[in-house]
């Protein structure tokens, strides 16, 4: 671990390697899981804002749930989440194909909206945790992505660097700079 700011990065982040492969894994991360995504406090009242615009791309069931649990959820662990269809898929899920694919971004490729996606989706397979005083950066692994990670590996792209334009969303560019600084005098030990 090592420290930037007020926040306590892993090193995992700068040693593993990830790039989604939404072909062998179908958009798994946005269907598994027991709760949906996690969501800063700001997110919900955009969540509310933009729905009528995101509503037109979504799925019926993705429309029902929104409208019967509303916009955004506290999960189990009482943290604001994205609705869940019947305990399974995030609500904002659209399928292309076969592939899980966000309503939101697809809304925001569109010009309907201007918001990407919740941050913890645009970060993953990075997780944010808050503390009092410190903010944890660390790499979630999970099995779903272990094609994500072979395909990395291949093509020798860590964590950081797969996720750069969500971590200069949520931490910006000096916290960036310095992270990338880091990385490259940890990978040179």
């Amino acid at each position: 671990m090592f420290q930037i700011g007020r926040t306590l990065v892993s090193e995992e982040i700068l040693e593993e390697a990830f790039v989604c492969d939404l072909q062998a894994c179908k958009g798994a991360c946005c269907v598994e899981g027991s709760g949906g995504a996690p969501l800063e406090d700001e997110e919900t009242r955009v969540l509310d804002a933009i729905y009528p615009q995101v509503r037109k791309f979504l799925r019926p069931e993705g429309i029902r749930a929104i409208e019967s649990q509303g916009t955004h959820v506290k999960g189990s662990d009482g943290d604001w989440e994205t609705p869940l269809v019947e305990g399974r898929e995030c609500a904002y899920v659209v399928f292309e194909n076969g592939v899980a694919q966000c309503g939101i971004e697809i809304a925001q490729k569109a010009g309907a909206v201007s918001w990407k996606k919740p941050v913890s989706c645009h970060l993953y397979p990075v997780r944010v945790r808050e503390y009092t005083q410190i903010t944890a950066v660390n790499y979630h692994q999970w099995h779903i992505c272990d094609a994500a990670c072979r395909l990395g590996q291949s093509l020798k792209v860590p964590v950081y660097k797969f996720v750069r334009e969500a971590l200069l969303r949520k931490f910006g560019k000096e916290w960036y700079a310095e992270l990338e600084a880091v990385a490259e005098e940890h990978l040179r030990s």
